[in-house]
């Protein structure tokens, strides 16, 4: 029997999080005299802890070198969404991440949503500068059907050949409506056709793993194992874009399915024995390994290249902007939150709107202060844009409140929003009730017409995310830019207002 072993390392939505992070760890400790004294193992004493340093994409890229260096055969992919989540990136518009990722070295990286958030012309330019190759089976000109990219990639290691197929969340629709050309598969059953056109025209008795490097969400990648047929000869699915960080691979269909979250704080990692003679696996092991010192050394090259980068932003952007009462937190994006309530509050102030519906993926950072640079702030809100003002009715906001709310909502694949004050909501989901919709204590009539306001992607997709027409909507008013700059917006309010403070007070409540 021929057997080969195969090491899979993989990541996604990387999203710019290319500094190392501070974890505290716990610190043995001496009473003396009534006081507790920190101590370390060899019984000295020390006043305070720096805290285990994990992620960066400097450990990352030295946990990727280590292993190609440990082991024989190492192929290491990424599912998407590199861009996004860090001055670094949105300065140098993606290039600066590409430049990290040529020092990386990913074998295959398929296209997430957020690669389209420069534009689509852009994101061609930046896939000339990669040195690596950029995959995706799905999106096209919508005029000639033309692919945009190569839609696979074949990598032979010591003589095993794996065809990488890469697949896309149809959310890139939402941040393309301007790109009238452009187009995708926008379910998931197309998408497990064109994988079936794919293999039936590309994997051949040679091929010995079939991979698809998918980015759309967990949810998604589930239904898709369940429409591949098993002559396909599928072996793994690696996903991203739900930031599902897994403790062990769902198999469905067959298929395992993995994802590691978001972040450089972790890398996935098979450790696959193949059997040449049979072409099958015949051994696999999945890992969520964590990246920190202990795991991770630091890549030097890497090291150099990203200190570049950071001196160049660092002097721009670490003014202080503004100052919080204390550390404000954002942990969910399906929940009210602290951050949520502040900017919802902060853009819906002496504006000309009723209520602001402040999209809760737009908030990226889950906690802030209570010392604000413009280099947090920016990276909490990156995705700057159009604020827009729609009039609505009572009856056509409670139609929309109840989609937001419906069953999808909870596993975090829908938009989901923070509004500001004035408005609570009391929603049971046992029953699918708004049991309250009401607006500075009176609940909403449907007669009752009100001014809301909400960023252009929204604004762009709001059929899809509210079920209301928007040409319905439009009879009432004709919605308006009221702002060209939410972060315009912020900056002014932050550095006009210090120790700033926010609370959960009860404007969105689950029961059950």
């Amino acid at each position: 029997m021929a057997r080969k072993k195969l090491v899979i390392l993989h990541s996604n939505d990387l999203h710019g999080d290319f500094l190392p992070k501070h974890e505290n760890r716990p610190v043995p400790v001496r009473t003396e005299g009534g006081e507790n004294i920190p101590q370390l193992p060899d019984g000295t004493e020390e006043q305070e802890d720096p805290g285990l340093e994990t992620g960066g994409i400097v450990r990352l890229s030295g946990y990727v070198k280590k292993t190609r260096s440990e082991e024989k055969n190492v192929l290491y992919l990424n599912a998407g969404d590199l861009f996004r989540g860090s001055v670094i990136d949105s300065e140098y518009m993606g290039l600066s991440t590409i430049d990290l990722m040529n020092l990386l070295r990913p074998d295959v990286t398929t296209v997430g949503n957020h690669e389209v958030d420069y534009g689509v012309a852009h994101l061609l330019f930046l896939e000339k500068c990669a040195r690596f190759p950029i995959i995706n089976a799905n999106l096209f000109i919508s005029i000639n059907n033309a692919r945009l990219f190569e839609p696979y990639r074949e990598v032979t290691l010591d003589g095993m050949r794996i065809l990488v197929i890469g697949l896309l969340t149809e959310e890139v629709l939402s941040s393309t409506k301007g790109e009238k050309v452009i187009g995708t598969f926008i379910d998931v059953e197309e998408a497990a056709k064109e994988v079936g056109v794919i293999c039936d025209n590309y994997r051949t008795k040679s091929t010995d793993l079939v991979i698809l490097l998918t980015h759309i969400g967990i949810e998604e990648d589930r239904k898709l194992a369940e429409l591949l047929h098993p002559d396909w000869g599928v072996n793994l699915i690696i996903g991203g874009h739900s930031h599902t960080l897994m403790e062990k691979p769902e198999v469905i269909n067959g298929i395992p399915i993995v994802q590691v979250g978001k972040g450089s704080g972790q890398i996935g990692r098979f450790d696959i024995e193949y059997d040449t003679f049979w072409n099958r696996i015949v051994a696999l092991k999945w890992q969520c390994v964590p990246i920190n010192e202990e795991t991770a050394p630091k890549d030097p090259i890497m090291e150099q290249l990203l200190e570049r980068y950071r001196g160049e932003t660092d002097a721009k952007y670490q003014r202080i902007v503004t100052t919080f009462a204390r550390e404000l937190t954002h942990p969910s994006r399906i929940q009210e939150t602290e951050l949520g309530n502040l900017y919802a509050d902060l853009l819906q102030t002496d504006s000309s709107f009723d209520i602001m519906m402040m999209g809760s993926g737009a908030i990226r950072k889950e906690k802030l202060g209570p010392i604000v640079a413009y280099q947090d702030m920016l990276e909490n809100t990156p995705f700057d844009d159009l604020l827009w003002m729609l009039k609505v009715t009572g009856e056509q906001f409670r139609r929309m409140i109840q989609y937001i709310f419906r069953d999808d909502a909870w596993e975090g694949h829908t938009e989901f929003y923070q509004y500001s004050q004035g408005v609570r909501i009391v929603y049971r989901k046992s029953t699918h009730t708004l049991e309250e919709l009401s607006f500075r204590g009176e609940e909403i009539r449907d007669d009752q017409e009100f001014l809301i306001a909400m960023q252009s992607y929204h604004y762009n997709n709001f059929d899809e995310f509210f079920n209301v027409p928007i040409a319905e909507v439009r009879k009432n008013m004709k919605p308006r830019v009221v702002a060209t700059s939410v972060n315009n917006i912020v900056e002014e309010y932050f550095t006009t207002h210090q120790g700033l403070d926010s609370q959960v007070e009860g404007r969105i409540v689950i029961l059950d």
